[in-house]
């Protein structure tokens, strides 16, 4: 369910920032749950917070004109 790093970078910029809300909202859905103890997947908090970091990275490289490379074009340089 956890997007991709290659689903992120193909995504608008407005897009990014819609994703980036639903993920933050998902998170203080579960935080909540999770204090009640009615949390089922634990490891979704985790999933989500890995996809901010990649919707992060993937903003962060479009503000400074970064181009990003996939691992296997990195791996062949």
């Amino acid at each position: 369910m956890s997007k991709t790093i290659i689903d992120i970078q193909n995504l608008a910029d407005n897009e990014l920032i819609s994703a980036k809300k639903e993920a933050r909202q998902e998170i203080f859905n579960l935080r909540l749950q999770q204090q009640t103890g009615r949390l089922e997947k634990p490891s979704r908090l985790k999933e989500l917070k890995r996809e901010i970091a990649k919707i992060e990275t993937v903003s962060s490289q479009r503000r400074l004109g970064i181009k990003a490379e996939s691992k296997k074009t990195a791996k062949k340089a």
